[in-house]
């Protein structure tokens, strides 16, 4: 079966989508608080608004191509891999939209079974598999791929791991579709290897085997899944290239590097250290923008934090991470989840569940520092500064206005 059209670069009819994008996910208020340097004061409220937040330019762009999809091929069945990014109300959009979703589980196979030649198929901005990508060109149909220009740079850098028979320690969640995907970078080679570690407790396990050897079979058990195919400790730990989720903490990548290349240095010599160990920073500009911009905001003072962005949102749980350390913090995945001046809804910082918090705005003059993930359109944020200020007492249409005249 021939392959069908591969759009990478846009569709051509971006000035089509431009009042759907507008209507959608642009804010006014955010603008309004943007333009008044970040912050607002009305009463005995103020609210700060982190300098880098929202939409990276890699999620922008990939909800740009997945309109200009629809709006191109009016006729034809439209589909997703997975969600387009981790949020629900833009997926939600998206399905509004007459956009499906392809099964999650399964193989290819399995889950493109119902995919015709003529049918439109979007990638989303983690990537697929490679095999996934193979399916999809087998069975001939239009893709329109939003891979993000961050993560591609990841599988270059893995890709020549791999070629040069190095093994890709990837800092990341196995189970996480970027990091699925850039592991399958490595079968692209015969001698292609791939561990993904978590965090510094899984780091440290592969460091200690890396300096003195132990249990191959508890090894391979303790890693589970996040071993590639034919992952051999003794072997494969000898010559290894980093690289990263690109939406990890960086602190953390940097420390999980460093780790490794100690343990290399420990068992071969730092005179040897090039033959053994390899390493590239790919966490994404965006994302440690946000970091950054974070932890300037909570050294400003603020007396607690709000994080929006969906809670299976990588980048986004992170940005909770950082702000639980130092100041009471909520994460929550839109502004339906601020129920009242008392009640709240939010994900605890390293929990699986949602729970309600009550009384969880301060009484008298408050400090709120708000940001958001790289996969929050604005206009979420500024349903969610309009809901605060009603809960403060002040009318946010009036706020508005008195900044027109």
């Amino acid at each position: 079966m021939s392959e069908g059209a591969y759009y990478r670069k846009g569709l051509g009819n971006r000035e089509a989508i431009d009042p759907w994008l507008a209507r959608d996910y642009h804010s006014r208020f955010v603008e309004w608080l943007r333009d008044r340097g970040y912050e607002a004061s009305a009463g005995d409220t103020v609210i700060r608004l982190a300098r880098e937040f929202g939409f990276c330019y890699g999620v922008e762009r990939a909800v740009e191509y997945a309109y200009e999809t629809r709006e191109k091929f009016p006729d034809r069945r439209v589909f997703l891999t997975g969600e387009i990014i981790h949020n629900p109300r833009v997926n939600r959009r998206l399905g509004e939209m007459q956009v499906g979703f392809l099964p999650r589980d399964g193989t290819p196979e399995e889950r493109f079974r119902s995919v015709l030649p003529e049918d439109v198929v979007i990638l989303p901005a983690f990537g697929v598999t490679v095999s996934e990508l193979a399916e999809l060109r087998r069975l001939g149909c239009i893709l329109v791929d939003t891979t993000c220009g961050s993560v591609l740079n990841v599988w270059k850098n893995v890709d020549r791991y791999a070629q040069d028979g190095y093994t890709a320690v990837i800092h990341g969640k196995y189970e996480h579709e970027e990091t699925r995907a850039t592991s399958s970078r490595t079968g692209r080679w015969p001698e292609g290897r791939y561990i993904v570690v978590r965090d510094p407790e899984e780091t440290e396990r592969a460091a200690r085997y890396i300096e003195s050897g132990g249990d191959r079979d508890a090894f391979l058990a303790s890693f589970g899944e996040a071993c590639g195919p034919g992952f051999d400790p003794d072997a494969d730990l000898v010559r290894i290239g980093l690289a990263n989720q690109t939406t990890m903490l960086s602190s953390e990548s940097l420390a999980i590097a460093e780790r490794l290349k100690q343990a290399m240095i420990r068992r071969y010599g730092e005179a040897a250290l090039g033959e053994h160990f390899r390493a590239f920073d790919t966490i994404c500009t965006a994302t440690q923008d946000r970091q950054d911009a974070v932890g300037a905001l909570l050294a400003s003072g603020v007396d607690l934090m709000l994080v929006l962005g969906g809670y299976n949102s990588s980048n986004t749980t992170h940005l909770v991470e950082i702000a639980s350390r130092r100041t009471p913090t909520y994460h929550i995945d839109s502004a339906s989840c601020l129920v009242s001046a008392e009640e709240i809804v939010h994900k605890p910082f390293a929990s699986a569940e949602t729970a309600t918090a009550r009384g969880w705005l301060p009484k008298g003059r408050a400090v709120i520092g708000i940001t958001a993930g790289a996969s929050t359109p604005n206009s979420e944020i500024g349903e969610t500064l309009a809901r605060l200020f009603t809960f403060r007492g002040i009318d946010p249409d009036a706020l508005l206005a008195e900044d027109a005249e």
